[in-house]
């Protein structure tokens, strides 16, 4: 067992978004101890000694009192019309995506790989069940556009789904993040996730529906859905813990402030067995960002934490009683974009061609970076799945950018996978290895604001329908906000 303390990417890939943005804010890894100075008030409190007080999160409550509009209000309405240029690039995006996740699995686990090489073969294991889940999805989009026979697909997820039941290891129905991609067998004492037990479970479901004539493949995603037990990861708490270790228990962070987990709580809110309680859904902390005029829900975290909950849940047109939480994606996606573009006084490739930033590969190593505010030592990296996971909130600036990354750095930019995972123009690096969940969130958004085909599928689950009833979701039919 490692001894070091965890790096801000094993901090990451084990912990979600919030850990990781709480590392950046100055928390601890796990075997440090925070000096005095550098001891936050809480682990969700984020807060900075002035002049950095604006950049801490408002209470949403305190945000109601000041404005009689919700957050997003003052979002300009996006351009949703895409080009014949765009479509044509989309369609390459899709097609080269859903081959990292065909040949990136092992053919008699199904399990994906984290991450593998733009050229070469990997020799890599290691397998990540978030990879799995946007594998899953990706077979759909791959089926149903006949990017490979459809009947190779069906079988591939029936094989997949086969093996994670009767083979992987779970506890509580929940499966360690890391394994080894022949055995299953769990990798570096990683733990049992919730979130990316939740990612698989969304590519799950998707295929459940999607392969609906087939029995046995809805027999194996409805068991692998029924078996999780939802109640257990609560530990007591109204929020779900991040995860659990065989060694220690219950990791100390939870899922309770505002970051990708929409979907998981609606999935768990909504679950046929060991559900739990609607009441769940409020219990998260919503703070409010401001950035150049924009308001909206967000913690301080990667731009990711605003794509992940809408890849498969649609939420457009409706809202809860905090917000409508795609127009919410938008402001957020606004406020990034601008944010970038400050950037560009320190980094001058950064304009309205070329920007986006989340946490990826660079030339140090795995980083958690973006903003606003700016956290995680941001040194000019263009990360395409910035743009690329958002093309349904902003259509038309995303797939600009998409679409000038590949006129200007062609093919040290564009693989036989896509784009990379990231690129810093003044360094002239290239990111070698290509990451699944970064490509997965591109596959996914570039079909959705294509077709609306995963939102459409997913959504035909009645257990999704069903828990967004429960937490009082409700139309919103706003033109302003149309999509």
């Amino acid at each position: 067992m490692r001894k070091e303390p965890l790096t801000r990417r094993e901090m990451l890939r084990r912990f979600g978004a919030s850990a990781a943005a709480g590392l950046a804010a100055g928390i601890p890894a796990l075997g440090q101890t925070a000096s005095p100075a550098a001891a936050p008030q809480s682990a969700g409190s984020q807060r900075t000694a002035t002049p950095s007080e604006e950049k801490t999160p408002k209470p949403e409550a305190e945000v109601a009192k000041k404005y009689q509009h919700t957050p997003g209000h003052f979002v300009n309405r996006p351009m949703t019309q895409i080009t014949r240029a765009t479509e044509m690039l989309l369609d390459d995006v899709e097609a080269r995506g859903v081959s990292y996740f065909y040949d990136q699995a092992h053919p008699t686990t199904g399990l994906v790989r984290d991450h593998a090489p733009a050229i070469g073969i990997s020799q890599s294991r290691v397998a990540s069940i978030a990879a799995t889940g946007f594998g899953l999805s990706a077979l759909c989009i791959a089926a149903d556009r006949h990017y490979m026979p459809p009947v190779v697909c069906e079988q591939r997820v029936e094989t997949t789904l086969a093996f994670l039941l009767e083979q992987c290891p779970h506890v509580h129905g929940f499966l360690y993040h890391f394994l080894d991609i022949e055995s299953g067998e769990r990798l570096f004492n990683s733990e049992l996730s919730s979130i990316d037990t939740s990612l698989l479970l969304c590519g799950i479901l998707l295929c459940r529906q999607y392969f609906r004539g087939n029995l046995r493949i809805q027999a194996l995603a409805t068991t692998l859905y029924e078996r999780i037990d939802w109640q257990w990861m609560l530990n007591g708490s109204d929020t779900l813990s991040m995860g659990w270790m065989p060694e220690s228990g219950f990791i100390k962070y939870r899922w309770d402030v505002y970051a990708e987990m929409l979907t998981m709580l609606l999935m768990a809110i909504g679950a046929p067995r060991n559900a739990i309680p609607a009441s769940c859904w409020n219990a998260v902390h919503r703070p409010i960002i401001e950035f150049g005029g924009i308001e909206y829900i967000s913690g301080i975290a990667p731009i990711f934490i605003h794509q992940y909950a809408h890849a498969w849940c649609d939420f457009r047109d409706v809202r809860d009683a905090h917000a409508n939480y795609f127009v919410n994606s938008i402001a957020a996606t606004r406020a990034h974009q601008l944010f970038c573009l400050t950037l560009g006084r320190q980094f001058p490739w950064m304009d309205q061609n070329l920007w986006g930033i989340t946490a990826s590969e660079s030339p140090t190593g795995y980083r958690v970076w973006g903003g606003p505010p700016e956290f995680g030592n941001v040194d000019g990296t263009i990360v395409p799945c910035a743009t690329g996971g958002s093309l349904v909130f902003l259509p038309a600036e995303c797939a600009h950018v998409l679409l000038s990354i590949r006129e200007k750095y062609g093919e040290k930019a564009w693989t036989r996978y896509g784009f990379v995972d990231a690129f810093q123009p003044q360094a002239n690096w290239y990111a070698e290895d290509q990451l699944g969940i970064d490509l997965g969130i591109t596959v996914l958004m570039a079909e959705n604001v294509r077709t609306g085909f995963v939102w459409n599928y997913f959504m035909r689950n009645p257990e999704i329908t069903q828990a967004m009833q429960a937490v009082g979701f409700r139309p919103d039919l706003d033109p302003n906000y149309a999509f």
